[in-house]
């Protein structure tokens, strides 16, 4: 099965792939300026992965309910599940960013924010717990 990760944001949206080998690798995220080229690329990721679900990120609040982040993710959930007619799979995100910036503290290389390339990390550990979770349940 073809995996699509996904971190959202409301400016940039991090993804990442893996596929039956359960190894999610970073993709180039949808940076674009408006929504409408943002889910254009999304789509074009789909095509050329040929992607079977998708799996976003859910951002709970620290004490696991769900809180105005959590309700905006819903309505993005809802607005690819519409679109893209892919099956959608949440993950707990708690933290996924947070722990990538954590990874380039004392790294030379800063990754511009703005590139997407610290929202498609974060994409690539939520599908990669993901992976790893439903290969212990299979």
């Amino acid at each position: 099965m073809n995996y699509l990760g996904i971190d959202w944001g409301e400016k940039r949206i991090g993804l990442a792939y893996a596929d039956e080998l359960g190894i999610a690798m970073p993709l180039p995220a949808a940076v674009q300026a408006s929504k409408k080229e943002r889910y254009r690329h999304i789509e074009q990721m789909i095509q050329q992965r040929r992607i079977q679900a998708l799996v976003v990120g859910y951002p709970l609040n620290m004490d696991g309910s769900v809180g105005f982040k959590a309700r905006e993710v819903d309505a993005f959930i809802e607005e690819i599940s519409k679109r893209f007619k892919l099956p959608v799979h949440r993950v707990d995100e708690r933290l996924s960013s947070h722990s990538v910036e954590q990874g380039y503290k004392g790294s030379r290389k800063k990754p511009d924010r703005k590139s997407g390339e610290i929202d498609s990390k974060a994409a690539a550990l939520i599908l990669q717990d993901f992976v790893e979770e439903q290969s212990m349940n299979s």
